[in-house]
């Protein structure tokens, strides 16, 4: 992702801490959903999704977060980022009716985005 984004010419040292936001958020919700299906073993996946699908969809994802973020560098340092991330977060939080877990990842995923 970062060769991507000299590519891009986008900051590699931006792209990396967006990046490990979106692992600390994803690691959020890995160990609740673990501890859940622990506190509920009826609720816990039955089957396994096939890992080359979804590395397939990670890769696709990626890049276009990659492209995202290149192409939102001015946006991402102005003033008005941070209020407009978080009237975006709550948006996301209202129309996909996030529970607790997901959205304390998203809070997560969203601390590096602003410069």
């Amino acid at each position: 992702m970062a060769a991507q984004a000299r590519q891009l010419g986008a900051d590699p040292d931006e792209i990396r801490a967006i990046f490990r936001d979106q692992i600390e958020a994803n690691k959020i919700v890995q160990r609740g959903l673990f501890q859940r299906w622990t506190d509920h073993p009826e609720e816990a996946p039955t089957t396994k999704p096939d890992l080359n699908v979804v590395r397939q969809k990670i890769n696709q994802v990626t890049g276009a977060l990659v492209e995202a973020v290149a192409d939102s560098s001015a946006d991402r340092g102005a003033f008005t980022c941070r209020p407009e991330l978080a009237l975006a977060g709550l948006e996301v939080h209202h129309e996909n009716h996030l529970d607790a877990l997901h959205t304390r990842a998203l809070v997560r995923a969203l601390a590096s985005v602003c410069r």
